[in-house]
């Protein structure tokens, strides 16, 4: 996958939510990286990690959140989903999966169901070590504060918005990748 290409085939280069939406994607790259680096013992595809983190975002410029100049129509929560359906056009199912499921620490049906989210109903949670990883990653980079590592307690905080179960799902990844 070139997903320079792929980012460029969505996102108009020179544009502050390029900037955003890269800058973002690099850091949790990085990140990822970094955990495989630290954690050989995972056995993971370090190419497909890279790859991953940086298109698990391509579908936020269809949602509405014009902080991060993001001016579509669609709620923010759906950028996964958008992001899964624009990966599988471009042919990387593989992909799709990691941007489908790394909201939050990924949705349970129960959340998505108690929440009333605009998501599909099914599970949305990182099955493969890859998808945790990468969603893992994610947790500590916000897109309003690029390049700024939050700590594990602000990560969790951000976190409990989407319930208690994501929140005990990310503590566990923390003992296991870091």
């Amino acid at each position: 996958m070139d997903y320079n290409s792929i980012i460029a085939h969505y996102y108009e280069q020179d544009t502050q939510l390029y900037h955003i939406l890269y800058s973002h994607s690099r850091c949790v790259a990085d990140m990822a990286l970094e955990i495989l680096q630290m954690h050989p013992e995972l056995h993971a595809d370090a190419q497909f990690v890279e790859e991953a983190a940086m298109v698990h975002d391509i579908g936020i410029f269809k949602c509405d959140a014009p902080t991060i100049q993001c001016f579509g129509t669609e709620p923010y929560i759906c950028h996964g989903t958008i992001g899964a359906e624009l990966m599988r056009i471009e042919g990387f199912p593989r992909h799709a999966l990691v941007c489908e499921r790394h909201t939050g620490a990924g949705l349970t049906i129960e959340d998505i169901e108690r929440q009333h989210l605009p998501v599909p109903h099914r599970e949305l949670t990182p099955q493969s070590v890859e998808e945790k990883i990468v969603c893992f990653a994610d947790k500590f980079f916000s897109k309003t504060r690029l390049g700024q590592r939050k700590t594990v307690e602000q990560a969790t905080n951000s976190l409990r918005k989407f319930g208690e179960e994501g929140v005990n799902r990310f503590l566990g990844w923390c003992e296991c990748f870091l």
